[in-house]
């Protein structure tokens, strides 16, 4: 590859990349703390206590 063309792909990805890091990075953050979240978190963390549907193991021992 030329080295022209590796230098431009390298600044770009150095300098859009970060933006493109620290937006998904605000997004997730944003997603964990908004209202209504801890609900969310709570019901997701008992999904593997929930013993409403055993699982079904047949006659495999």
């Amino acid at each position: 590859m030329d080295t022209a063309i590796y230098d431009s792909m390298r600044h770009f990805a150095d300098s859009w990349g970060l933006v493109y890091m620290m937006a998904i990075f605000l997004a997730v953050v944003f997603f964990i703390v908004r209202p209504g979240a801890k609900a969310n978190a709570k019901a997701a963390a008992r999904i593997v206590l929930d013993d409403d549907h055993p699982i079904d193991r047949g006659s495999h021992r």
